[in-house]
């Protein structure tokens, strides 16, 4: 922890309870020749147990000072360095069969979901600190307050596990906010059966850009009375109400 300050912008929270850290090992399992690569090593709570256990692992990381922290730490034959945003980085550049862990910052938490959802086809799993409440977004089930865009886009490409509850005194700086620790396991290819995956996307997008509105006036303009009806959809529900098969069958319908 000794100096380095943490960093607002770049939602740093660093985990400090040695309980926490040994439970997210032992979830994530390393195996000595798999490749983990992990969002955000910062002052090297997970980074190090995993090096222990590991022959090689891949960190990506943005704050230039724990770059420069990480590369005097430990050599290049242990640990690949990618510098910059896991927003913008493609992790098909490490290879296949990644397993995805970290201690993700929880201001960009929601997009970078997004943005690592597009890897499934080369990801094992991912073992991610969240906050609790999104962590909470993407576990609920159809008509659950909490179920939504994020909920649907995610339960479609993955199985979801809730794995710990991690209280604010677990870090330092402690934060506001409650945290968990999830795991997202890809989901087989012939699970996957929406035809066209940008239609389904911008269905869900639509549907719930309105969440409080019925069905009817959510998509209103691209899915008409007799589209409900041949699916067997009431078009008086809401957004949260319909599971994510129904989606599927509406932009699968449409396509």
């Amino acid at each position: 922890m000794k100096g380095h300050i943490a960093r607002k912008r770049f939602g740093q929270n660093f985990l400090v309870d040695s309980g926490i850290i040994g439970g997210i090992i032992s979830a994530i399992d390393p195996q000595r020749g798999d490749t983990v690569v992990e969002i955000g090593p910062g002052l090297g709570a997970i980074t190090v147990p995993l090096m222990a256990r590991l022959d090689h692992l891949h960190v990506v990381e943005i704050d230039r000072d724990l770059i420069a922290r990480l590369k005097r730490q430990h050599p290049p034959a242990r640990m690949s360095i990618h510098e910059g945003d896991a927003l913008a980085f493609d992790f098909a550049s490490i290879g296949r069969d990644l397993r995805l862990v970290g201690n993700l910052p929880y201001n960009i938490s929601t997009p970078l979901l997004f943005h690592l959802a597009e890897y499934v086809g080369v990801v094992r799993d991912m073992h991610f600190m969240l906050q609790k409440e999104v962590v909470e977004r993407m576990v609920a089930v159809p008509g659950d307050g909490d179920f939504g865009r994020l909920s649907v886009m995610l339960q479609y490409r993955f199985h979801l596990e809730w794995l710990i509850d991690v209280p604010p005194e677990s870090f330092d700086p402690p934060p506001k906010v409650q945290s968990a620790v999830v795991r997202l396991i890809p989901k087989d290819v012939a699970e996957l059966t929406a035809k066209d995956m940008t239609q389904f996307s911008r269905i869900v997008q639509t549907a719930f850009a309105q969440r409080r509105k019925m069905l009817r006036n959510t998509l209103k303009g691209v899915l008409d009375d007799a589209g409900f009806a041949a699916l067997g959809i009431s078009p008086t529900l809401r957004p949260e109400d319909l599971a994510v098969e129904d989606y599927v069958r509406i932009a699968n319908y449409l396509a």
